[in-house]
């Protein structure tokens, strides 16, 4: 039980850094054309990581 509650962190750790990282990696415009500015990215990247 405690493992696969550990192992979930982890998986929710990774999907949030892997969608910090791709976010980041867009130009302004690319991130302005999906309504996104740079300082919301890790907001967003934390609330896919969860769901």
């Amino acid at each position: 039980m405690f493992v696969s509650y550990i192992l979930s962190k982890v998986r929710s750790y990774m999907r949030y850094r892997e969608t910090v990282r791709e976010l980041s990696l867009l130009s302004d415009r690319e991130l302005d054309d999906l309504g996104i500015s740079r300082f919301q990215i890790e907001n967003i990247a934390r609330e896919h990581a969860v769901a």
